[in-house]
């Protein structure tokens, strides 16, 4: 019988990917590999340590650096034109200030891909990425994350992205598309929340040239609370596994408070403690037969 392929997909949400930094770093300490990742946003950028095997390296820089200015802000929005400072989190922390593990990355079994939203299209795109290198890989990872209305258009290749939540934020059928037979999906917000519509005069001013990235913000509550509705139909059915807060913490997209960052960590890693037994009942024999995660950094 051929082995199953587990998926592992990781909805966004800026500082409240804090939750997915502390779930992740449970599976590492518990060797659940899955065979696929697909991130989005902050997902994707805590889920690149997963795949390298850095377990702690997000929620310690987090702390160290997000009060820095250059970090995430005003300081950022106003001298780069970007609210995260993109030299200072796609370069100097990941070269220089806290290294991602490059190498593990490249030499791990686990497939990574990472959302982005074409700007001309609409539509999601999902980039496989085999390396994370300044300047190719992690230009995506840096198209991805950049929030609509506080950061600068992305051009790679030719074609203008942003934050992949705008087209699809939980990319849950792009999973199975990619041939996962079963996933662990990972929420940022609690039971019961519904995304409300946007505001669209913004966008509509500051994107006229993209109508169909507008048409897509102006329909991205309904596709976003439609596909939680099918990951816990799936999740009913045996086919997903659902992660996300058993309590609303109030952080916010942009939240400051390290004390309310670190809360929020811990009670990714307690969420996913408590449903470790039946986590593993899920993926069964599978879990970790691509070897095990490099030792933490």
């Amino acid at each position: 019988m051929a082995k199953e392929k587990i998926g592992l997909v990781l909805e966004g949400g800026a500082m409240r990917g804090m939750y997915t930094a502390g779930v992740l770093d449970l599976l590492m300490d518990n060797g659940i590999r899955a065979d696929l990742v697909i991130g989005v946003s902050a997902g994707a950028i805590h889920g690149c340590c997963y795949v390298s095997g850095q377990r702690g390296r997000s929620i310690r820089y987090y702390e160290k650096y997000r009060r820095d200015r250059r970090f995430m802000g005003l300081w950022a929005l106003v001298t780069t034109g970007e609210l995260v400072g993109a030299k200072f989190c796609y370069e100097d922390i990941p070269l220089r200030l806290d290294p991602f593990d490059e190498a593990a990355f490249e030499a791990s079994p686990t497939a990574f891909y990472l959302t982005v939203t074409n700007l001309e299209t609409g539509k999601a795109e999902y980039i496989h990425c085999k390396e994370l290198k300044v300047g190719s890989g992690m230009d995506y990872m840096r198209a991805g994350a950049s929030m609509p209305l506080c950061s600068r258009i992305v051009e790679i290749g030719g074609k203008k992205y942003l934050d992949g939540g705008v087209a699809d934020s939980i990319p849950y059928a792009a999973a199975k598309a990619l041939g996962c037979t079963r996933c662990i999906v990972v929420l940022t917000r609690p039971a019961g929340y519904l995304k409300q519509p946007a505001a669209l005069a913004p966008f509509r001013l500051m994107y006229r040239k993209y109508p169909h990235f507008v048409e897509t913000m102006a329909h991205r509550h309904t596709v976003y609370n439609s596909e939680v509705c099918a990951v816990e139909q799936a999740a009913k059915a045996g086919e997903a596994f659902l992660i996300r807060p058993t309590a609303d913490l109030q952080v916010s997209r942009a939240e400051r408070d390290l004390t309310k960052l670190r809360a929020l960590y811990e009670l990714g890693c307690s969420d996913a403690r408590a449903l470790m037994p039946a986590l593993r009942d899920f993926v069964g024999s599978d879990a970790g037969e691509g070897g095990s995660h490099a030792s933490a950094q």
